[in-house]
């Protein structure tokens, strides 16, 4: 039994003999389930009006565990992206009322971003919607 992947390997075996494409087999299967994935995960926030950049904020401060607050680094740490992203992330998490920017009382120059009880009401709401369509799958 062939799938797209086992052709696109022997096309390319075909037209370039030449290279080692045993990765190729397991690194497209990958893609191509992690696009599947995505759009599932996609349909689940949108349930909750969310973006999955908006989870990954919201679940890493939800796991912190009370009081669902984090310092800017440490949201960095958890959701992998460039300080500027995340400045934008927050920024727009404040608008929609999910979370606040609080002072850090061990550090009066630092702040904690916390979920707020909106914030998390949805987190757990669409972390409920993404574990069912995950087991669905």
């Amino acid at each position: 039994m062939t799938d797209e992947v086992d052709q696109v390997v022997e096309a390319w075996a075909r037209e370039r003999s030449d290279l080692a494409l045993d990765a190729m087999h397991v690194w497209s299967r990958i893609s191509r389930l992690s696009g599947i994935l995505d759009g599932h995960r996609k349909r689940a926030f949108s349930e909750h009006g969310i973006e999955g950049w908006e989870f990954d904020v919201l679940a890493a401060l939800r796991r912190a565990g009370e009081p669902y607050r984090l310092s800017p680094g440490q949201l960095l740490r958890e959701t992998h992206v460039t300080s500027g992203t995340m400045t934008n992330r927050v920024d727009r998490l404040v608008k929609r009322g999910a979370v606040t920017r609080d002072p850090d009382p061990s550090d009066g120059r630092g702040v904690l971003v916390a979920l707020t009880d909106e914030g998390l009401t949805l987190v757990d709401a669409a972390l409920a919607s993404l574990l069912r369509v995950e087991d669905e799958l």
